[in-house]
């Protein structure tokens, strides 16, 4: 009998969790029998009682695996080492908030059966602020737009993974990846599943700006040097156009000398630009080389104070 693993990242979701755990038993009951499962869940060192909520379904059904970080190491790397984890022949990666729908693991597994290694969930649509879509929609767009690889658009790593994609992740050994483009750039085949995505039923949503602006910024250092190459090019333009305006200023003074007064307004301008531009790409420089200092140090994507049920 195949194993199919389940894992979700959870910090502070003590009210969804159980539901979670009632959605996804009721599915492998009616829809998917012929399947064992574990549901592992990641605690991201959550000040709520969801560990305790967590080890109470622990002790009912041996099924659910609980892992518990000793500190906050943040979604991206709790969610991605919990995956890391798995030994099942299919990974399924879902949030805890329920704004992944149990009820679409059926459509993954089907598409998976069909020989596909990985399966995505599409957010066609979102019950969440309009202009907030709209924002992530125009993002992966740019991202999509500059990146070296085909980037699948949103998508949020809702999915299925099939073992051999899962040991592939292993051996990249990525300290802090950016998942989405990463399973695009394996080149393994891909299903769509098409969705919309429900409001959140309980608690409050953990994305804040920072997390959101670092995430778009993994998104662009990991998959693209066009932003560096875009920096050279506008830097080499704008080295020629001041040299012409310069020359321009030169031939215009010399022939009304008496009568041409540059002033200071465009030289205070010219100032306050360039040096806005040089900061604008010294910043994006230093993205880059965070990026890369993350890599040189490869700290472990968390510390794991404590495992229950994976004996």
């Amino acid at each position: 009998m195949n194993l199919i693993s389940i894992v979700s990242g959870c910090y502070n979701e003590a009210g969804n969790i159980p539901e979670l755990y009632e959605r996804v038993t009721r599915v492998f009951a009616e829809k998917l029998p012929e399947y064992a499962y574990e549901l592992i869940v990641i605690d991201n060192c959550s000040s709520d009682n969801s560990v305790e909520v967590l080890r109470e379904i622990c002790q009912r059904d041996k099924r659910v695996k609980v892992i518990v970080n000793t500190r906050n190491f943040g979604h991206i790397r709790s969610g991605y080492h919990a995956l890391l984890q798995a030994k099942g022949d299919a990974v399924i990666a879902m949030a805890s908030d329920l704004q992944d729908p149990p009820e679409i693991i059926e459509q993954f597994v089907r598409k998976w059966e069909e020989g596909y290694k990985i399966v995505l969930a599409q957010k066609i649509e979102s019950e969440e602020s309009p202009l907030f879509f709209l924002v992530r929609k125009m993002y992966y767009n740019i991202v999509n737009r500059l990146s070296e690889i085909p980037l699948v658009k949103n998508v949020t790593g809702f999915g299925l993974y099939d073992a051999v994609v899962t040991q592939k992740l292993r051996e990249i050994d990525d300290p802090y990846p950016y998942f989405r483009g990463l399973i695009c750039d394996l080149g393994y085949k891909q299903a769509l599943i098409p969705f919309k995505q429900p409001l959140r039923k309980r608690g409050f949503t953990k994305n804040n700006f920072y997390t959101l602006y670092d995430l778009a910024m993994l998104g662009f250092t990991n998959h693209s040097k066009v932003p560096l190459r875009l920096a050279t090019f506008t830097g080499f333009c704008l080295g020629v156009l001041s040299f012409l305006i310069g020359m321009a200023y030169l031939v215009y003074k010399l022939l009304f000398w008496q009568q041409f007064q540059a002033g200071t307004a465009p030289v205070v301008i010219g100032i306050f630009f360039l040096g806005a531009l040089q900061l604008f790409f010294i910043g994006l420089i230093g993205e880059y080389v965070g990026s890369i200092h993350t890599q040189v140090l490869h700290r472990p994507l968390v510390v794991e104070k404590e495992r229950i049920n994976f004996d």
